[in-house]
């Protein structure tokens, strides 16, 4: 049995290819493609989960957005705006993103929960947030934020 997403991503694959949707339908058999890899890659035995279908198109989505910023820098805007659409259609089967207050919350939770008190436990405190939170937040915008909070911590020790 597929889960949720994959079929939503064949579906709408489906509505794309009728309604002739050239770019759109590239990029979910881009997904499609990506998640049969996935497949390969835990066996054909076992079944894909929620999560590595999660993580797939965390993965999808990442490819894009570190696209954009290169082709970005090296004045390629028409390149870097077709990168922005296919990062849109991956986006729409992502899970909301949190916002930056909520997502402070759960570092300041994880850091007294932990006992972390200074940078040199950032790892410890790392592993834990991203398990917590994963696919619903940027791993660069929680390193930023957990090594601020520590660095914070440690100046009111």
């Amino acid at each position: 049995m597929n889960n949720y997403l994959e079929e939503k991503i064949k579906h709408d694959l489906n509505i794309s290819l009728k309604k002739r949707e050239k770019e759109e339908t590239l990029v979910l058999r881009g997904l499609l493609s990506a998640l049969y890899n996935e497949q390969i890659k835990i066996g054909k035995d076992k079944e894909l989960t929620e999560q590595n279908v999660l993580d797939v198109l965390a993965r999808e989505a990442k490819k894009r957005k570190d696209a954009i910023i290169l082709y970005k820098k090296g004045g390629r805007p028409e390149k870097a705006k077709n990168e922005e659409q296919e990062f849109e259609i991956i986006k729409k089967y992502l899970p909301e993103q949190l916002n930056k207050i909520k997502l402070l919350a759960i570092i300041k939770e994880i850091i007294t929960k932990t006992g972390a008190q200074s940078i040199d436990e950032m790892g410890k405190v790392m592993g834990t947030v991203m398990s917590q939170v994963k696919g619903r937040a940027d791993g660069g915008k929680i390193k930023i934020l957990v090594e601020r909070e520590l660095r914070l911590m440690n100046r009111e020790l």
